[in-house]
C-alpha cells in the first residue's frame, strides 16, 4: 500500500484508504488502483476477511466506466492468477469466482481495446494452464459459441473466431472436438464475411491438429475443399499456406487420393498469388509422405537425417540395391524368392512374382524373380509405377537390359488372410485400362509372320489362331474371377481382345490397307479409314496389356510373335518417354513430382514467382529424404538445373544444404552427382562458397578416403576471397580446419594444411588469428597423438622461425599464447616442449614492446607453473622460470609486473591501489 501513502492526506486504515481512492472521481486514482492490484494483494492475503474485502473491490472496479481502467485492470489478471496460485490453497474456487467472469464479462465489452485485452489475457490464463476444465467447458465456451453465432454483430463474430482458432491447440482434444469443432465447420462456410472465412482457412491447420486424424478426415476435410474452392483468391492462398499441415494430420491414404489432386488445383489456380503460395508449400506438403520404412532414412532427435537401423529397416535404400523380399514369396511352390541384385544406386523396385502364372523375364538367362509384399500402412497406394504407353525395365547384375512384366495378383491359396489387406496389383503396378477395341486390330493382325502382301485367307486364319488364344487363356481365368480383382482386371482387358478379334473378321476386307501399318512410315499413312488407323505410340500400351496377359499364361513360350512384336515397337519408343519413365516412383503421387521438377522452369518464374528456383532449392533436402536414395534418379536433373541457375541465391541455399543431402543419398551417389555441384561451387562467389565452407567437415566426412584427398590442395583456395575485408570467411575456414584434420593421416596434415594454418595466423584480423592459433595447436596434438614426433619436430622449428623471430611484436605475441595453449591442452610431450620450446618462450622476457611481456608472464604465472611437472621440486628448469617472473614481476611495466605477480598478491595490491585513488 506504499503506492497510496500520499502526503498531506488523512490517516485512514489501509482498506478504507484503498476503498476511497478505488472509487474516487479522479481517473487517475482508479488507475493507480488497478495497476497496483497485485502489490494490493500482496499485502492482504495474508488475513481472508481482509482478502475477501480486496476481492469485492476489485468486482466493482471492473465495473468501472473508464476504458482505461478497465484495461489496466484486465492486464493485471494474469499476473495476479499465478500470485493466488502459489499463496492460496483456494485458487480454483477464487479464479472461478472472482477472475473467469471477469475476463469471460470483458470479451463483449463495447470498448475495442478492452476486449482485445480481454481476449489476450484469456489466451496467456490458458497457455499457463490457469483456467480449469469446468470454467472452460461452462464458461469460456459458452460465451465465444454466443459471439461467433449468425446472429451476432460482425465484428464480434470475427474477434471470437479468432480466440476459438488460438485457443483450440491449448485446449485438450476431446472438448475441442465437442464443442467448438461443430462451430468453426459452420463458419468456414459463412457468406456474410469474408473475414471469417479468411480466419477459419488461415488457422484451419491448427484445428486439424487439435482434433486429430479421425475427425479431420470426417469433419474438416469437406471444409476444406470448400474453402479451396473458394472465389475470393485469399481463402485460397491462405489454404495453400496451412496444406501441410493439413495433411500432417490425415491418413496417407486420403492424402494421395483426396488432398494430391487438390492441390495440384491450387497449383494451377487463376490467381498468381494462389499460385505462389502452392509452389512454395509444395515441398512441405511432399515431406508429409516420408516413411522411413520405404526411404530407408529417419530423422534423429536432434534432426539430422540418418540411415535407418536394419533391424527396423527392409533394405529399401541401400547402395547396392537389393529388391525387397516378399511375406508370401516363400510359400510359393515354383517362384524363387532370393533377391535380384541391381546395378548400384539404381531403384530398388518392389516386382510381384506368381505361382505358374505369374512374372516371365524376356531373358536368355533366367535370373529369379520375387513376390515381396506391400504392407498397407506403408504409405503406398494408387499411383502406378508405369508409366502410360511403356513398360518397366531393369536393368540386371548380368548387364542386359530386361522387360520384366507384372502379372495378376499373389495366388489366394499361397498367402491366406484377408484379401483386401493384400497386394493388389491394379492399385500398384496396372495404368488405367484402355480401350483396346480399335487398336487390338494391328496387334492381332500381326500376331504371326506378316507379309505384306498376304491374302485375306491367310490373314483371317491368325484371327481365327488369336480369337481361339483369347478364349482359351479366358477360360482359364473364370475359376478365379470372384477371388482376385486382379484377375477380374485381366477378364475385362481380354473380353475386349477377344471382341476386336471378331470384329476384326467381320471386317477383314475393310481392313486389310491397314495391316502393313507398321511397315510403313507414320508420315506416309495407308488410304484406309480413320477408324482403322490406330497410330503406334498411342496403342504401344494397350497392345502390352494384353501381350503380358498371354505372355503369363504360356510361360513355356515366352517369344511368340505378339511378345516380338512388342519388343519392336518399344525400340522406336519415342526417347522423352524413356526419360518419363525414369523418373516414375510410388512413394508420392506423380503429379506431384512433377510440379516440383517444373519449378525450375524459367516460364514458371514469369507467371508465379521469381523466386519460385528459390523456394525448390529450398525444400529438394526435404523432397529427396521423403523419396528414399533409391528414387534419386527423378531430383538429379533438377537439382542439376538448380545447381546452375543464374541466381546466386539459389545456389547459395544449394550450397547450405548439400551436406544434409549427402548424408540422405549415401557415398556413391554423392560421389557420382553431389561432387561434380561441390566443385563447382568452391569456384562460386563468396555468397555461394559461404555455404559449402560452413559445412565443409560435414561434407567431406561422408566422401571415400580417395575422394576426400582430392580435396587436399583445394582448400588453400578458400583464403582467396572476393573482398579482402570478409574476415569471417577465414574464420569460418580455421574453424572448420579444426574439425578436418581427424579426416586426414598426418602425412597430408603437414604437407597441406600447416601451411594453410600458417598463414591464417599470420591474418590481419585479431579474431582469425587467434582461432588460427587453436588450429596450430590441433595440428600438434595430430602429429603427436599419432606418434609423429619428426613431422611435431619441423612444426616447432617452423614455429619459431615465423612468429619467436617475427620483426612484429603481433607474432612474438602469436608464439607466447600458442606455448601457453601448447601447455594447457598438453598436446606436446614435456620433454619436447621444454628442449624446443621453452628457451624461446623464456628469451621472450627482454622483447622491448610491453604487450608481448604480458603475455608471457600470462603464460608463465597462470599455465606453466600451475601444472605439476613445472611445480615439482627437483625439476631443472624450475630456477630458470623463476628468474624470469622475478625479472618480470619488477618490469617497469605495471601491467606486466601486474600479471607476473601470484594472485593473492594481485588482490592485495588491488585493495592498497583501490583507497590512493579515491
Amino acid at each position: 500500500m506504499a503506492f497510496l501513502d500520499i502526503p498531506g492526506q488523512d490517516n485512514l486504515p489501509p482498506l478504507t484508504r484503498l476503498e476511497k481512492y478505488a472509487f474516487s472521481d479522479n481517473v487517475f486514482n482508479r488507475q493507480i488502483i488497478a495497476r497496483g492490484l497485485l502489490d494490493v494483494l500482496r499485502d492482504f492475503s495474508s488475513n481472508e476477511e481482509d482478502f475477501r474485502t480486496v476481492m469485492e473491490i476489485v468486482v466493482r472496479l471492473s465495473e468501472d466506466g473508464e476504458p482505461t481502467v478497465r484495461t489496466e485492470l484486465m492486464e493485471q489478471i494474469p499476473p495476479v492468477a499465478s500470485f493466488l496460485r502459489e499463496n492460496r490453497s483456494d485458487f480454483p474456487m477464487v479464479l472461478s469466482a472472482y477472475l473467469i467472469p471477469l475476463v469471460v464479462r470483458y470479451l463483449t465489452d463495447p470498448n475495442n481495446q478492452v476486449r482485445k485485452s480481454s481476449q489476450e489475457v484469456l489466451l496467456i490464463l490458458l497457455e499457463q494452464d490457469l483456467i480449469f476444465q469446468h470454467d472452460i467447458e461452462n464458461k469460456v465456451c459458452p460465451i465465444l459459441l454466443e459471439l461467433s453465432a449468425p446472429d451476432s454483430e460482425d465484428e464480434y463474430r470475427a474477434e471470437a473466431v479468432s480466440v476459438i482458432c488460438k485457443m483450440a491447440s491449448m485446449l485438450s482434444k476431446s472438448t475441442v472436438e465437442r464443442l467448438l469443432l461443430p462451430r468453426f465447420c459452420e463458419l468456414c462456410c459463412d457468406g456474410k464475411l469474408v473475414q471469417i472465412r479468411k480466419v477459419c482457412a488461415t488457422s484451419f491447420g491448427d484445428i486439424c491438429h487439435a482434433v486429430g486424424q479421425e475427425a479431420t478426415e470426417k469433419f474438416l476435410i469437406p471444409k476444406f475443399f470448400e474453402l479451396c474452392s473458394d472465389s475470393v483468391w485469399g481463402m485460397r492462398k491462405a489454404c495453400a499456406e496451412c496444406f501441410m499441415a493439413v495433411s500432417y494430420n490425415t491418413s496417407p491414404e486420403v492424402r494421395r487420393t483426396q488432398l494430391s489432386p487438390l492441390f495440384i488445383g491450387l497449383a494451377s489456380d487463376p490467381c498468381r498469388w494462389v499460385r505462389q503460395a502452392a509452389f512454395q508449400s509444395l515441398g512441405p506438403f511432399i515431406s508429409t509422405f516420408a516413411n522411413p520404412s520405404r526411404a530407408g532414412l529417419y530423422i534423429q532427435e536432434d534432426g539430422t537425417p540418418n540411415i535407418r537401423p536394419p533391424s527396423q529397416d527392409v533394405e529399401a535404400g541401400s547402395a547396392s540395391g537389393s529388391a525387397k523380399l516378399g511375406s508370401c514369396g516363400s510359400t510359393s511352390s515354383t517362384s524363387s524368392t532370393k533377391p535380384m541384385q541391381m546395378e548400384a544406386d539404381l531403384l530398388v523396385e518392389e516386382i510381384s512374382a506368381e505361382n505358374s502364372n505369374s512374372l516371365h523375364v524376356s531373358s536368355s538367362s533366367s535370373g529369379p524373380a520375387e513376390n515381396p509384399m506391400e504392407d498397407p500402412a506403408s504409405g503406398g497406394a494408387e499411383l502406378t509405377r508405369l508409366s502410360p504407353g511403356g513398360s518397366a525395365s531393369l536393368k540386371l547384375r548380368g548387364g542386359n537390359e530386361q522387360p520384366l512384366s507384372s502379372r495378376h495378383g499373389p495366388d489366394p491359396q499361397a498367402c491366406p488372410g484377408n484379401l483386401e489387406d493384400m497386394f493388389s496389383n491394379v492399385l500398384y503396378w496396372r495404368t488405367p485400362l484402355p480401350d483396346i477395341s480399335k487398336d487390338m486390330e494391328l496387334l492381332l493382325s500381326e500376331a504371326g509372320p506378316r507379309e505384306e502382301d498376304c491374302g485375306c485367307p491367310e490373314t483371317t486364319y491368325h484371327s481365327c489362331v488369336a480369337s481361339s488364344e483369347i478364349q482359351r487363356v479366358l477360360d482359364s481365368l473364370q475359376e478365379h474371377m470372384m477371388n482376385d480383382p486382379n484377375v477380374q482386371a485381366q477378364v475385362q482387358v481380354l473380353s475386349a481382345a477377344l471382341r476386336a478379334a471378331q470384329l476384326d473378321s467381320m471386317y477383314e476386307p475393310e481392313s486389310k490397307p491397314a495391316e502393313g501399318l507398321s511397315e510403313v512410315s507414320i508420315s506416309h499413312p495407308s488410304p484406309a479409314p480413320d477408324k482403322h488407323i490406330p497410330l503406334l505410340a498411342s496403342s504401344s500400351q494397350n497392345e502390352l496389356s494384353v501381350a503380358r496377359i498371354l505372355q503369363s499364361t504360356d510361360p513355356g513360350n515366352p517369344y511368340n510373335g505378339t511378345t516380338g512384336h512388342l519388343e519392336t515397337e518399344q525400340r522406336h519408343e519415342p526417347t522423352t518417354l524413356q526419360e518419363d519413365k525414369s523418373k516414375l516412383q510410388d512413394i508420392i503421387p506423380q503429379p506431384l513430382l512433377d510440379q516440383f521438377v517444373s519449378m525450375t522452369d524459367p516460364a514458371r518464374a514469369q507467371t508465379v514467382d521469381t523466386d519460385i528456383a528459390k523456394h525448390c532449392a529450398y525444400s529438394l533436402p526435404g523432397v529427396a529424404l521423403t523419396l528414399g536414395r533409391q528414387n534419386w534418379h527423378c531430383l538429379k536433373d533438377t537439382y542439376e538445373t538448380l545447381a546452375s541457375d543464374v541466381q546466386w541465391k539459389v545456389r547459395r541455399t544449394l550450397a547450405f544444404s548439400i551436406h544434409e543431402l549427402a548424408v540422405i543419398l549415401g557415398d556413391q551417389l554423392t560421389a557420382a552427382d553431389l561432387v561434380p555441384v561441390f566443385n563447382g561451387f568452391l569456384k562460386d562467389l563468396d555468397e555461394v562458397r559461404i555455404g559449402v565452407l560452413k559445412h565443409l567437415y560435414d561434407f567431406l566426412k561422408l566422401l571415400h578416403e580417395d575422394k576426400r584427398r582430392e580435396y587436399l590442395y583445394q582448400l588453400q583456395e578458400f583464403i582467396v576471397t572476393d573482398n579482402s575485408r570478409n574476415w569471417r570467411f577465414r574464420y569460418e575456414l580455421a574453424e572448420q580446419l579444426i574439425l578436418i584434420l581427424e579426416l586426414y593421416n598426418p602425412s597430408d596434415v603437414h604437407t597441406y594444411l600447416m601451411h594453410i594454418a600458417l598463414k591464417l595466423c599470420a591474418d590481419k584480423v585479431s579474431r582469425v588469428r587467434w582461432i588460427s592459433f587453436k588450429l596450430v595447436v590441433a595440428i600438434l596434438q595430430k602429429f603427436y597423438s599419432h606418434s609423429e614426433s619428426a613431422l611435431g619436430l619441423l612444426f616447432i622449428k617452423e614455429l619459431i622461425l615465423r612468429f619467436r623471430h617475427c620483426s612484429k611484436w603481433v607474432g612474438r605475441q602469436a608464439f607466447a599464447f600458442i606455448c601457453q595453449a601448447v601447455v594447457s591442452e598438453e598436446c606436446v610431450p614435456v620433454d619436447q616442449f621444454v628442449e624446443h620450446l621453452l628457451p624461446s618462450l623464456l628469451s621472450l622476457a627482454s622483447d622491448p614492446v610491453p604487450n608481448v611481456r604480458v603475455l608471457l608472464a600470462k603464460a608463465l604465472q597462470r599455465t606453466l607453473l600451475q601444472t605439476g611437472y613445472f611445480r615439482s621440486a627437483g625439476n631443472p628448469h624450475l630456477e630458470v622460470i623463476d628468474e624470469t617472473i622475478l625479472a618480470l614481476q619488477s618490469d617497469r611495466d605495471q601491467d606486466v609486473s601486474f600479471f607476473a605477480t601470484p594472485e593473492p598478491k594481485q588482490q592485495n595490491i588491488t585493495d592498497t591501489t583501490v583507497p590512493e585513488n579515491s
